[in-house]
């Protein structure tokens, strides 16, 4: 990646972790390829900013980047040389300085003579938003990662906020021959714009026609599953919850659903009909009433 992470996030050292998640999010967002196709700077810039967050989004790697101890590619640096300060520029590590640990052994024929073997490659991390839907129904969501590689994600069945799903040797190669990392793949269900959850609950407001609240009827809602026919008693108000069994969010502690709750709400055309109109005021007239009085 190379440059500093915390500029590619826009963030300051002294940033909390929910504002690095925030930061990342809102520019992973923006520059995501299937929001950009085509557009190679875009691309680019999303690589980068995905392996900041890889870097700054792990308190142990953020820790050691922020010691000197990696680079902003997660590479060891070494520093001080073999039995001392080396005579770099500030004691650094003069020609070693920035190198790789297993360069170094391999340079000096594995110290001694002693070769280090196989090592498993660093995981990866990341994070996905999903859907509502998807979080219920599960299904497949593709994703890149910093090194240009795209992988299409199963999401299961029922997947929770801040699950983390692990695509076993899918993180970085591994040396010499070793097993490549694993990528863990956070889980982001996004806000949705008709339900608000509740534990695993979901609350809407369901639109019914005046006609409708009057004498009753079927009106035809939007669940996390499809759409569903929701009978209306004669009389309904404003207000009143209708509650429909076991289509609501999964619970992560009992793998259960929970219920829709829908809200109904009363509502009136925009262009009042004049028919409607003179009953109104026949109806204000001879049968006057308050929906305050008791």
């Amino acid at each position: 990646m190379a440059g500093d992470p915390y500029k590619e996030l826009g963030v300051s050292r002294s940033a909390t972790k929910a504002e690095i998640k925030k930061a990342f999010h809102k520019l992973a967002k923006d520059l995501h390829p299937d929001r950009n196709p085509g557009d190679k700077a875009a691309e680019e810039r999303f690589k980068r900013v995905t392996a900041a967050f890889d870097l700054l989004g792990d308190e142990e790697k953020r820790a050691k980047f922020d010691r000197g101890e990696i680079d902003a590619d997660g590479r060891e640096q070494f520093r001080g040389g073999f039995g001392g300060r080396g005579p770099g520029p500030a004691g650094g590590g003069g020609q070693f300085e920035g190198a790789d640990l297993d360069d170094i052994f391999e340079m000096f024929g594995g110290m001694g003579g002693r070769s280090r073997g196989p090592a498993r490659g660093q995981d990866i991390r990341a994070r996905m938003e999903i859907s509502l839907e998807e979080s219920i129904s599960g299904g497949t969501r593709r994703i890149a990662f910093s090194d240009g590689r795209t992988l299409d994600v199963s999401i299961p069945k029922g997947a929770a906020e801040g699950q983390v799903l692990r695509l076993k040797e899918q993180g970085a190669p591994g040396r010499q021959g070793g097993p490549s990392g694993d990528a863990l793949i956070e889980i982001v269900v996004a806000e949705h714009p008709i339900y608000r959850r509740e534990g695993a609950d979901l609350h809407m407001d369901a639109p019914v026609s005046a006609p409708d609240a009057i004498l009753g009827g079927k009106v035809t809602i939007q669940t996390p599953d499809g759409a569903v026919k929701l009978k209306i008693e004669k009389g309904s108000n404003s207000g009143q919850v209708m509650r429909l069994k076991g289509r609501g969010a999964f619970d992560a502690r009992t793998g259960k659903r929970g219920d829709l709750m829908a809200r109904l709400m009363v509502m009136l055309p925009r262009t009042i009909d004049p028919d409607l109109e003179q009953f109104a005021e026949t109806w204000r007239e001879k049968r006057p009433y308050s929906p305050t009085a008791r």
